[in-house]
């Protein structure tokens, strides 16, 4: 005789979070936050680059379900193979919409992005790092994309140039752009557009002939906070593929003990 013939059959395991609830009460988000996870992320030439991600994903609840299934959300992390990018996001969302048997949902992915950059003069490589959010929300069948990037610059102050008879106060500033779009707007995209609008850009990695010139850049496009905001705005709201924009700017001001801070709300002229 098999032994197995003569065990005594298991019960079935209730599955409580499928019961209905009486309350009446739906959910707007239920799911797990702050999953630190490695992924690979593409950047616009379709290159996948290795980070890890503080994740946040949650769908809507109807209210006559008393739970949702927590672990689930884990495996579409754990199955999930395609490097994720503002194009693959939706069908990200998508696909955990339908497993937890939801309408709508939202994924959001907090990671850092590196880009390989190049001394101004020497073309001493190295690495840079940008603070990304990346966030998809699908609702009663629409999805958006939304993309945060936090681009660290040096900004040199106008005014000091105009009345210092050398030199002028410079900092580091934090330039944050958040970008709706119907199309795709590349995280390496939004980079640019503010790198090539601040005083001067960062790099990991300066040789004395690139020093000279990043400080000579910055003194010869003195920028304040306003004008960080206006320009990098201005090219945003040229932009067909972009719905909606904030752009903000916080010098972290080096003769001073607070920050200058300014932002824009777009788009303004649509």
């Amino acid at each position: 005789m098999n032994p197995r013939e003569s065990l005594p059959e298991t019960p079935p395991i209730p599955d409580v979070q499928s019961t209905v609830d009486h309350r009446n009460l739906s959910i707007d988000d239920v799911g797990i936050r702050s999953i630190r996870y490695p992924m690979r992320v593409l950047d616009r030439d379709g290159e996948p680059a290795a980070t890890v991600a503080v994740c946040n994903m949650y769908v809507e609840l109807p209210e006559h379900v008393k739970g949702t299934h927590m672990s689930r959300f884990i495996e579409l992390l754990q199955i999930w193979k395609e490097p994720v990018s503002v194009v693959s996001l939706e069908g990200l969302v998508r696909d955990m919409c339908e497993r937890l048997l939801s309408h709508s949902g939202r994924i959001e992915f907090a990671f850092p992005f590196f880009r390989n950059k190049a001394a101004p003069v020497s073309g001493v490589e190295s690495l840079l790092d940008y603070e990304v959010v990346l966030m998809g929300e699908l609702r009663q069948g629409v999805f958006t994309r939304t993309l945060k990037v936090v681009v660290p610059v040096t900004s040199l102050c106008p005014c000091s140039k105009r009345i210092s008879a050398y030199g002028a106060h410079n900092q580091r500033s934090h330039v944050t752009v958040t970008v709706q779009a119907a199309q795709a707007v590349w995280i390496d995209e939004l980079i640019d557009i503010v790198e090539g609008q601040a005083s001067a850009e960062l790099f990991g990695i300066l040789k004395r002939a690139d020093e000279k010139f990043v400080t000579e850049r910055a003194y010869d496009n003195p920028k304040f906070v306003e004008d960080t905001v206006r320009d990098v705005s201005a090219l945003l709201e040229a932009d067909a593929r972009v719905s909606r924009y904030v752009v903000e700017a916080e010098n972290f001001e080096s003769i001073h003990n607070h920050s200058a801070y300014a932002v824009i709300k777009g788009p303004k002229h649509r």
